[in-house]
């Protein structure tokens, strides 16, 4: 007994954008990892006008903003990723389920 029988007649849709883009996916996340992190250890460097606390202030304040633009485009790449994963899966091939037989076929209940 076959669990999955293809539909017959069914041509699988080739691959567009989402494929494209899953591939991407990886620089994508690399990159914005990567640059925030440089950023906030630039800020170290770069930040040097006023007072010791105030200093220390202002670079906890941009390393709080670096987080949140990797948390940022973590959850962005997992979201765009899982819709081309779907989209990738939808493009498959379709397949029926197996046929059964209902009582009342011929005379459908309303």
């Amino acid at each position: 007994m076959s669990w999955l029988n293809k539909l017959p007649g069914y041509q699988r849709t080739p691959y567009g954008f989402e494929w494209r883009l899953l591939k991407r996916l990886p620089h994508v996340l690399l990159a914005g990892t990567l640059l925030p992190a440089l950023a906030a250890w630039l800020a170290r460097f770069l930040l040097t006008q006023g007072s010791a606390s105030e200093i220390e202030r202002r670079v906890q304040a941009f390393d709080f903003l670096m987080v949140g633009i990797v948390a940022f485009v973590w959850t962005a790449v997992l979201t765009v990723g899982i819709g081309c994963i779907i989209v990738w899966l939808m493009k498959g091939p379709a397949y029926v389920a197996d046929g059964y037989e209902v009582s009342h076929s011929d005379k459908p209940k309303l």
